[in-house]
């Protein structure tokens, strides 16, 4: 409003794109309804005719699609969205039709879309965040790998749209301020973002935690675990620490004997209220599990002088997805303040956790997060500390731990085999550890930092492992990077390249931070 007439201005003009896909990935990430059907266990978080009582935000969810470009059928070419002219004031509603021509066979799972920046009037100078298969001349990919800007991905519910080459499909695309949503449908399907059945007691989840809970698998594990558990104890009081549903219904469904009391410190009156609403489905009667909703510790009061028999958890906490892996150890911060409830003999699950890591490199990751200095005889460096910047750091600064998805982090290579830096004995209360590692390396490469994840026992027998390492893309994992990449090479290695380092980590309760630090050798 501010602006004069035809005013100058950079950019000069957004252009929005997308593209219909086929991925059974994207598909896992947000469908729990059809992925928990062949699941062995009994539970159904997703109910017949409650097919979104338990979803994901219907938004775009930022992802750098090219880390699964091989898993990705493309069904169209590229269309333009929308265009917004930023010379001239933007309408803050539009919405745009489209007719799009199928150019595969397979099932719209998703539409990817990225957007084209004009940064001149004259149409010289472009920025894209297309992802690598776009191959049109000002569409095509910048060859930067960027943290920040990723591709979006909107998922179709349920199982998707079939579609045959050749077939049109309509897309209804609506924005407003802040956001964009798509409607799709062909002549024999229409899809609707979600049903009224459900009504105020659906739960919004993060995508990764929907594929966890539909992956057979991680379901067949923690099946496994409790069922150990449960053969000691006959009439079990049983305390669900986290915010975990599916564990909830699964005790109950397994001990018809059992108490269930559940925490749910970040669900809340949201989990009581999707408790009873899939309660009738799974056979369990409103009684059979209680929410804790009071705001101070359970007492003996609350469980009617009855020592808890069991205490567990995944460990997850609604709300944590972007949290560094160690965070979840909130779990064994509250089986301490439980402690004066807990049975001598009480069983905790998961009872142990071992704190991996593993040498890498890094490039892409690395470049993104180094310090800024002079741009262009600009002095950008006082922002170092506000962004968090961990490469190109004076000595002896270190960078923080950040959480990342290792496999979305551009290049990377493994240096080093994965090791033990630590254990954490669950079963006991919370303290602070110490743990130490010699890295040796097994691969030659420019080491940019130290990967670190957590390895969840979940029964004394150490039968039952749930890891979170960079090969499961469900979990974020912990990046220590290093101020100055260093070149490594293995052992008898002819380079003079380094080949080891230690590598040391203490854990401190009272914060619930993890400090890392390493010595070159």
């Amino acid at each position: 409003m501010l602006l004069v007439d035809n005013p100058l201005t950079v950019p000069y003009r957004a252009t929005t794109y997308g593209q219909l896909v086929e991925s059974t990935f994207l598909w896992k990430l947000h469908d729990l309804s059809n992925n928990e059907e062949e699941a062995s266990d009994g539970i159904h978080l997703v109910p017949a005719g409650l097919d979104t009582i338990l979803r994901v935000q219907a938004k775009q969810h930022p992802m750098h699609c090219d880390a699964i470009s091989k898993e990705i059928n493309l069904l169209s070419e590229p269309f333009k969205i929308f265009e917004f002219d930023f010379w001239k004031r933007p309408d803050s509603q539009g919405d745009s039709k489209l007719l799009i021509k199928a150019t595969n066979d397979g099932r719209i799972h998703a539409v990817v879309s990225w957007w084209i920046l004009q940064l001149d009037s004259e149409g010289t100078i472009f920025y894209s965040t297309a992802p690598r298969w776009i191959t049109s001349p000002i569409a095509t990919y910048t060859g930067n790998w960027c943290d920040h800007w990723k591709q979006c991905v909107w998922f179709i519910p349920g199982e998707g749209i079939p579609i045959s080459k050749g077939e049109e499909v309509h897309l209804h695309a609506v924005h407003s301020d802040t956001s964009v949503s798509y409607n799709l449908a062909t002549q024999a399907t229409e899809i609707r973002e979600c049903d009224s059945i459900a009504g105020d007691s659906h739960l919004t989840l993060c995508p990764e935690r929907i594929a966890i809970y539909g992956d057979r698998k991680w379901r067949s594990c923690m099946l496994t675990a409790l069922k150990n558990l449960l053969q000691a104890r006959v009439h079990p009081l049983c305390v669900v620490a986290d915010d975990s549903v599916f564990l909830s219904l699964l005790v109950a469904h397994l001990s018809k004997t059992s108490n269930v009391i559940a925490l749910f410190p970040g669900l809340r009156e949201r989990g009581v209220q999707y408790l009873k609403a899939v309660a009738d489905a799974n056979g369990i009667t409103a009684d059979r599990i209680e929410v804790f909703q009071k705001k101070k510790y359970l007492t003996l009061n609350d469980t009617k002088q009855k020592k808890v028999d069991l205490l567990i958890g995944e460990p997850y906490y609604y709300g944590n997805d972007g949290m560094l892996p160690w965070q979840n150890f909130r779990f064994w911060k509250e089986r301490t303040m439980l402690d004066s409830v807990l049975a001598e003999d009480v069983l905790v699950m998961p009872c142990k956790a071992t704190l991996k890591a593993c040498a890498m490199s890094l490039p892409d990751l690395w470049k993104s997060h180094r310090c800024l200095s002079k741009i262009e005889d600009f002095d950008h460096s006082i922002v170092n500390n506000t962004l968090g910047a961990c490469g190109d750091l004076p000595a002896p600064l270190e960078g923080p731990l950040l959480p990342f998805f290792i496999w979305q982090c551009g290049e990377t290579k493994e240096l080093s085999e994965t090791f033990t830096i630590m254990e954490f004995d669950l079963s006991k209360s919370i303290g602070p550890c110490y743990g130490k590692a010699q890295v040796e390396f097994t691969e030659q490469g420019m080491c940019h930092g130290f990967v670190l994840w957590i390895d969840w026992v979940m029964d004394a027998k150490n039968s039952v492992v749930l890891t979170t390492g960079p090969d499961e893309r469900y979990w974020k994992q912990g990046v220590k990077l290093l101020s100055q990449p260093v070149e490594v090479g293995g052992r008898g290695s002819s380079t003079g390249n380094c080949c080891s380092t230690l590598l040391e980590a203490s854990f401190d309760p009272s914060s619930g931070e993890l400090a890392v630090k390493h010595v070159w050798s």
